[in-house]
């Protein structure tokens, strides 16, 4: 468990300034203390059980045991969150690292119908344009 978490009774707050903590400390997404994360929000889920938390916690255990696992965890909340970007977003990304273009697509493009801005948008549109381009080499 983080060094920040050696109170003995930390609440929701102190666990999110945590996992801040530890990703802030991380020069690079490569050097993220991933099984701490992922240990972080399991606390997190704990105190405070919700799908945002379960999704949250389900990239860190892709990084952790790569992306069927990632998404393994994510599909049961397909109801409860679909009517959220990051939902779809995490799952496209999932997809597209599993080899799976077309499902991704679709996910992708679920992500940009739901983004409440242009640079949410365009940030899955980056994606999407990956996965257009991969596949148009392939060709």
């Amino acid at each position: 468990m983080d060094k920040a978490m050696r109170h003995n009774r930390p609440g929701p707050y102190q666990v999110q300034a945590a996992i801040a903590a530890t990703h802030a400390r991380a020069a690079t997404a490569g050097e993220t203390d991933w099984a701490g994360i992922d240990g972080l929000y399991l606390a997190l889920e704990r105190m405070q059980p919700s799908p945002v938390i379960t999704l949250n916690r389900a990239v860190a255990v892709a990084k952790l045991h790569g992306p069927q696992a990632g998404l393994d965890m994510i599909t049961p909340l397909e109801e409860k969150l679909s009517g959220y970007f990051h939902y779809f977003g995490a799952r496209g990304a999932f997809l597209l690292q599993l080899g799976r273009r077309q499902e991704a697509r679709t996910a992708f493009d679920r992500a940009i119908a739901l983004a409440g801005s242009t640079a949410e948008a365009a940030h899955i549109r980056q994606h999407l344009d990956r996965l257009l381009k991969e596949s148009e080499e392939k060709v």
